[in-house]
């Protein structure tokens, strides 16, 4: 089935740990990668975490962890690419959990058709975001506003992105966000001056993916759940 006809459900999980986070991915993405449900975009909120992408460096976590610990933030290392990062109230996490087989499968694509989503989804608040040669997300001027790290098993994907609606920005202070010492980081609160509706992102994001990624959105079952095979 080519990516144009495949069903795309939407799951608005909430807010979760990170942990719970990672344990909701696994189970789908083994479900997908079997073809018993079909593809699944979560979007969620994570409670206060750092974490660390398998080319993270030590340098970039100002603080010691055990601190960190201390005041109220978990911290994770996790299996997508990228550097360090914060996740936390107010930002929206999506993790697809799609299949890339058999009409798309490249890494670059991928990531850059993300970074799409979150373009288009920028500019329906009116806010004109682009990309960064040489450099991974969504970024307004010199700052980010949407952040990317993804993984890749037998084509099919999970984590994802991060976009940064009405969270503190407060915790980046802690880190060099991404990586990225020269640059900063905003959201579509500091940007607009003014409260967003995050379930209004939600329906922005979904819409977006389900055009970049040529899905089409239909429901789930009752418990917000994917629909399974057969």
């Amino acid at each position: 089935m080519s990516s144009s006809n495949r069903p795309l459900v939407v799951r608005r999980v909430g807010r979760l740990s990170y942990a719970e986070g990672l344990e909701l991915q696994a189970q789908l993405v083994a479900d997908r990668q079997a073809d018993r449900i079909v593809d699944v975009l979560l979007l969620l909120e994570h409670d206060p975490v750092f974490t660390l992408g398998r080319n993270a460096r030590e340098q970039n976590l100002l603080v010691r962890e055990s601190l960190l610990r201390a005041r109220g933030f978990d911290v994770f290392e996790t299996g997508r690419g990228g550097d360090v990062t914060y996740h936390g109230p107010g930002q929206v996490v999506g993790y697809p959990i799609i299949s890339l087989a058999p009409d798309r499968q490249d890494v670059h694509r991928y990531v850059r058709d993300l970074e799409e989503v979150l373009i288009r989804t920028c500019r329906d608040f009116g806010v004109e975001a682009d990309r960064v040669a040489g450099l991974t997300g969504c970024w307004v001027g010199r700052d980010k506003i949407g952040a990317i790290g993804v993984r890749i098993s037998r084509w099919v994907t999970s984590h994802g992105f991060a976009f940064n609606v009405a969270n503190d920005l407060a915790p980046y202070s802690l880190i060099v966000p991404c990586g990225i010492p020269d640059r900063g980081v905003t959201t579509l609160e500091r940007l607009l001056g003014r409260p967003v509706d995050v379930p209004q992102a939600h329906e922005a994001l979904s819409r977006h993916f389900a055009e970049v990624f040529g899905r089409h959105v239909e429901p789930g079952d009752a418990s917000g759940a994917p629909p399974r095979r057969g």
